[in-house]
């Protein structure tokens, strides 16, 4: 195993306790996979709570796998973070400094879009579940729906962040055309969650004073 990565499946105090280090690996991009991942967990749970609709059953087995890829996910842009960081720690006066960092930044990118694709394949099952799940979880799909809202906003703002780095550093058009496509893709799913959270937690301010 390559001494950068930080297992997700270490203990969450052990975990978060990484994350606090100031070494970036894991850093906010890991933190935006395990969002996803917690995200995904709490709509299983709304799943399994609806035993009865033979589509939330399909539901609650698709999200164990996207549990993982989104686990997995973190877990490799820890290592991404880690070699990012050590190309910006390359000397100024390195001549190949340049394009270690626009490689690395070109890199980090893709890793910051393959978290977004992640949060992104949730958001028909935080759909589904919507339309289906029982009344009484509300409360919890909504805290699903603004974990899922801040784990795919998090990698956006990482893929523009990358994105930015890697042309400064002479990246040409066509090297980030891809993660900019998938940056698009990715705002858009941000704003499909962040309405369903708002729509799920207008119910407990209808009757408000």
């Amino acid at each position: 195993m390559d001494d950068s990565r930080v297992p997700t499946s270490a203990p969450l105090s052990t975990w978060l306790a990484e994350l606090a280090q100031p070494s970036g690996a894991p850093g906010g991009g890991a933190a935006c996979g395990v969002m996803v991942g917690l995200a995904s967990a709490l709509l299983g749970m709304v799943a399994e709570y609806t035993p009865d609709d033979v589509r939330a059953t399909e539901c609650a087995a698709r999200l164990v796998a996207h549990r993982a890829a989104a686990l997995k996910a973190a877990e490799e842009d820890g290592v991404r973070s880690a070699e990012f960081g050590a190309a910006l720690a390359i000397p100024a006066d390195d001549p190949e400094r340049g394009r270690r960092v626009r490689d690395a930044a070109l890199v980090a990118a893709r890793s910051s879009a393959a978290l977004g694709e992640a949060g992104m394949r949730l958001l028909p099952e935080l759909v589904l579940l919507a339309e289906i799940g029982k009344p009484s979880l509300r409360a919890d799909l909504a805290v699903a729906a603004e974990a899922l809202t801040a784990g795919i906003a998090g990698a956006s703002v990482n893929i523009l962040a990358n994105l930015q780095t890697a042309r400064k550093h002479g990246a040409s058009t066509s090297a980030v055309s891809e993660s900019q496509a998938i940056h698009e893709l990715v705002t858009v799913a941000k704003k499909g969650a962040a309405a369903i959270a708002e729509q799920i937690s207008a119910h407990f301010t209808a009757d408000a004073p």
